[in-house]
């Protein structure tokens, strides 16, 4: 049937074509870069992540575009307040976001626009709405869309567009606009701005963007006029993405977004994320603290998109565990004997049913919840196959390795978690010639020695695993 995806225009599921068949475009909404990113932020980064993984390995081909929005209210503050320029405050986090994602194994998406290099875009677009009688002028060289004359407007979030608007990003942002609906698509300038090298020279006056303006420019010049999947946490349904729909359309005259995600947010231990509470956690700061990056990429995918993803600790043991079990069976798989040729043992069939499953429920609105318990299920039952047979064939053995793979492709725990459990040869060559030795203890029956071995070892962080096969063994990862 092919990917069927939940729209938030049409609230439901439906098929998901692009408009170039096998070539998918897509903008993502990107973090603000005022301060660190959160746990929360990174939740919303790894649904793009799935996103991105999922169609590739879908056969599309995927442009995907995640910007940076390097210039608003919040960023200027946060730069006045340490003494910087805009440039220098907004590029320590962009870094930081960058590295950490790449510890969580987010792939590097195409294209990271920052908002500060499409000004040129930005004027052209007001322009275009000036021009069409969207967009008017005040005195102090602000600039703003005029809902009223888009009569669209509140179609993504279903709201009445005679209502008031709620939910502002920035509150008293009126600069004097006609009414009270209408957002600002360029903002004059303020007092500081220069300082903080936030101000720009436009045709109806020196100023810097709104927030809103920014992502229409930057998806209209890096994915085209439409755009297939546009991407976001479901608090930018509106204004945000209300506000880039009218705009977009009404200086552009074609459709904006075929097709919009949202996803729902993050608490922690039950609570909503907030400063009051003292509960928003860095990614940065669990890492360094010992948790299991491939844990949290684990914990944070583990929920479908569209339901909200509740953060504990317990979670991430929960996680630490699930990401163990895979690396297990993965050792487990490489590790096991094999002959040439011989009779089935079944474990190619629950390869074959586990990737069929594994399409299906993806293919069903990324139902990532169900594509985990498909992949646990074939851990589980390959197991119970290697239990039962000492030695499979060397095909079974290789399509199961390449079920897992290309599983993984989509998920990237497996590839989190080999990273961390990556040792050098020396340590390796170590770790054998202890567990050679209390082989030998054991054969000689020398009981007490083979325990000291195993907790010598044990002390290293190097946890055995006797077998019909032999003696594996792994490193015990951090707290979870």
């Amino acid at each position: 049937m092919g990917v069927r995806l939940y729209n938030t225009a049409s609230r439901s599921v439906q098929p998901f074509s692009p408009q170039d068949p096998g070539r998918v475009g897509i903008y993502a909404c990107g973090p603000t870069l005022y301060g660190p990113a959160h746990i929360g932020n990174f939740r919303t980064f790894l649904f793009y992540d799935l996103v991105h993984r999922y169609l590739e390995w879908r056969g599309y081909g995927v442009h995907f575009v995640m910007n940076f929005t390097d210039v608003d209210d919040k960023t200027i503050a946060a730069a006045r307040a340490r003494g910087a320029t805009l440039a220098d405050h907004t590029l320590v986090y962009e870094r930081q976001v960058v590295e950490e994602a790449d510890l969580l194994g987010v792939r590097r998406f195409d294209v990271y626009p920052r908002a500060t290099a499409y000004i040129g875009p930005m004027v052209a677009l007001v322009e275009r709405l000036l021009e069409r009688g969207l967009a008017y002028t005040t005195p102090d060289g602000s600039v703003f869309f005029r809902i009223a004359a888009f009569p669209d407007y509140g179609a993504l979030s279903g709201r009445d567009p005679g209502a008031a608007r709620t939910g502002e990003r920035v509150a008293g942002d009126d600069y004097g606009k006609e009414d009270g609906r209408d957002f600002a698509l360029w903002k004059g300038i303020k007092e500081g701005d220069r300082e903080a090298g936030a101000a720009w020279s436009a045709p109806w006056g020196e100023g810097r963007p709104g927030w809103h303006l920014e992502c229409s420019a930057m998806a209209l010049s890096e994915v085209g006029g439409t755009v297939d999947l546009h991407l976001g946490g479901e608090d930018l349904i509106f204004p945000h993405h209300e506000d880039e729909i009218a705009q977009s359309e009404g200086a552009t005259g074609n459709p904006f977004v075929r097709h919009w995600l949202h996803a729902k947010h993050l608490r922690v231990e039950g609570r909503k994320m907030s400063k009051s509470l003292g509960n928003i956690v860095g990614v940065g700061t669990l890492l360094a603290e010992g948790v299991s990056a491939a844990a949290l990429r684990h914990l944070l995918l583990s929920a479908h998109y569209r339901t909200e993803l509740n953060f504990t600790e317990e979670g991430l043991k929960a996680s630490r565990r699930a990401v163990d079990r895979l690396l297990d069976f993965d050792s487990r798989l490489l590790s096991h004997p094999v002959r040439s040729s011989g009779p089935e043992s079944g474990v190619r069939e629950a390869s074959e049913s586990a990737l069929a499953s594994f399409r299906e429920a993806l293919d069903d609105d990324l139902n990532i919840a169900r594509g985990i318990a498909v992949l646990f299920g074939f851990v589980n039952r390959v197991n119970g196959r290697l239990d039962t047979h000492a030695v499979i064939g060397r095909a079974e053995r290789d399509a199961a390795c390449a079920a897992l793979a290309s599983i993984d492709e989509v998920l990237g725990l497996i590839e989190v978690g080999r990273r961390e459990r990556r040792v050098d040869k020396e340590l390796g060559d170590w770790i054998e010639e202890r567990i050679e030795a209390r082989r030998r203890a054991r054969a000689a029956r020398e009981w007490m020695r083979a325990d000291a071995i195993r907790d010598e070892l044990a002390a290293e962080g190097i946890v055995l695993e006797d077998g019909p096969a032999g003696t594996r063994w792994k490193m015990r990862q951090g707290r979870h």
